[in-house]
């Protein structure tokens, strides 16, 4: 960790720099991507400083502020994933009925951005009968989020994260509840 002084109307502020150019990070919403280089930027009100991440064809300016840590973190170990994908070949755990209240907590979970979080969003909701198409949204983005890591940690095809994906979760595939729309 790098630690960087600039001055912001005035005062002095310290900025935590958790990444430098060239390092692989996950993206909390769009997955893993690239850190191109460290700007400061006027984007919304005053100068900050921003990393730039490169993300397939799409460049993200993440604030370097004290929230950087819910919007960026460096990819999952091989070690660490591969503990994580036995999530994926237990049973699901139920989600709440309503699908407001199920929302709500999908969100939750898939804010924090972590490997972990996304295993269990896409256990749960693959072990439900019946999903809306809220819950298809968001099934899909966590999918895709988790099998882009997947495949750069463990250096794979998408096709083969994927192949693997379906297969722990048919070898767990107990369906917890029928979930209404």
């Amino acid at each position: 960790m790098i630690v960087a002084f600039r001055f912001s109307t005035g005062w002095l502020q310290e900025v935590i720099m958790n990444f430098r150019e060239g390092d692989p990070v996950m993206h909390w919403t769009y997955g893993i991507g690239q850190i191109v280089r460290l700007e400061e930027r006027a984007l919304s009100g005053p100068k900050t400083l921003y990393y730039a991440v490169q993300l397939g064809d799409m460049t993200v300016w993440v604030p370097a502020d004290e929230n950087l840590g819910s919007r960026l973190r460096s990819p999952t170990s091989e070690a660490g994933f591969k503990k994580l994908l036995t999530i994926l070949s237990a049973p699901g755990e139920s989600l709440p009925e309503d699908r407001h209240e199920r929302r709500t907590r999908l969100l939750e979970l898939l804010k924090d951005g972590r490997a972990e979080s996304l295993c269990r969003i896409i256990r749960d909701l693959s072990a439900c009968v019946k999903r809306n198409e809220n819950d298809q949204a968001m099934l899909r983005q966590a999918q895709n989020t988790l099998l882009g890591e997947w495949g750069f940690v463990l250096s794979i095809t998408h096709a083969q994260a994927e192949l693997e994906l379906h297969r722990l979760l048919s070898s767990g595939a107990v369906k917890v509840q029928e979930v209404q729309s």
